[in-house]
């Protein structure tokens, strides 16, 4: 299947995917039901004009229909994964590695700030309590505001695209009707866009809280020097088995890459922290 969408074909293909990336396999009827509803009940699909788009898929390897089943192939799979991450937005990578990787340098700097100035429990947590938290609702913020803000902004631009290449079609009938379940696809994306958001929002903000009050729970909970000593330890392991191999999965960059780049940025924040903290 090629990226660009040329006809009425391509998108209903689109529609397909997309419907069956939350479902591998699905009945013929139901797929037809599916997109009618997609149209708002309006006959812009016709039954000849899904066969063909499904024939097309089979050959293509992207599915296999038996009998009135839908299924999606390994290969079918991925692509399918691919064009709902692309128009859904649906893989939370910056927010996890925001939430991991603010929460991390907080709790580090909390920690460090409590031991040298030896502050009690009870002002600790009233530190914990008040930076986390500010750090966990700024993230929110920019995520759900900044990030409805680019992902519509991305959408928008990618269905410009999409409308000039179906303009080319000659086939006046079928650019209409291609048009208009595009269209319609579009608002269906605009709604779920905003709803990814605030998903997204709240896994940064819940990230960014995990990542940092565990290590200062343990800091708590420990005697000293071993309070020290296992919440850096623990603030190491959360960088290294969580957020490195995080951004090496996610990336398909080798771990010792991401690793060093990672441990450079925290060293760099940790250490420009340190002296803002110091000269003041």
């Amino acid at each position: 299947m090629s990226f660009e969408v040329q006809d009425l074909y391509d998108v209903i293909k689109i529609v397909t995917l997309l419907i069956l990336s939350r479902t591998a396999k699905i009945d013929l009827s139901k797929l037809r039901d599916r997109i009618e509803e997609l149209c708002e009940h309006r006959i812009c699909v016709e039954p000849g004009d899904l066969n063909r788009a499904l024939s097309e898929l089979a050959n293509e390897g992207l599915v296999t229909v038996k009998g009135e089943y839908i299924e999606l192939t390994s290969v079918g799979s991925k692509v399918s994964g691919d064009w709902k991450s692309l128009l859904l937005k649906s893989e939370p990578i910056l927010e996890v590695v925001a939430g991991l990787t603010d929460g991390s340098i907080t709790s580090l700097m909390i920690i460090l700030s409590s031991f040298f100035a030896r502050l009690s429990s009870k002002l600790t947590i009233f530190a914990a309590l008040l930076t986390l938290a500010s750090v966990a609702i700024t993230n929110f913020s920019s995520f759900f505001l900044g990030g409805v803000t680019e992902d519509i902004s991305e959408i928008i631009a990618l269905k410009r695209l999409m409308d000039y290449s179906l303009s080319d079609n000659p086939d006046r009938g079928q650019r209409l009707k291609s048009i208009e379940l595009l269209e319609q696809i579009f608002t269906l994306l605009n709604r779920e866009v905003q709803k990814a958001n605030i998903t997204s929002a709240i896994v940064c903000a819940l990230t960014t809280l995990f990542a940092g009050f565990t290590p200062i729970l343990v800091y708590l909970l420990l005697p000293t020097p071993y309070n020290l000593l296992s919440s850096v330890a623990l603030i190491g392991s959360i960088v290294v088995l969580l957020l490195a191999r995080y951004r090496s999965k996610m990336t398909r960059i080798p771990l010792k890459i991401t690793l060093l780049e990672t441990l450079i940025i925290i060293l760099i924040a940790t250490f420009a922290s340190i002296l803002l903290g110091t000269s003041l």
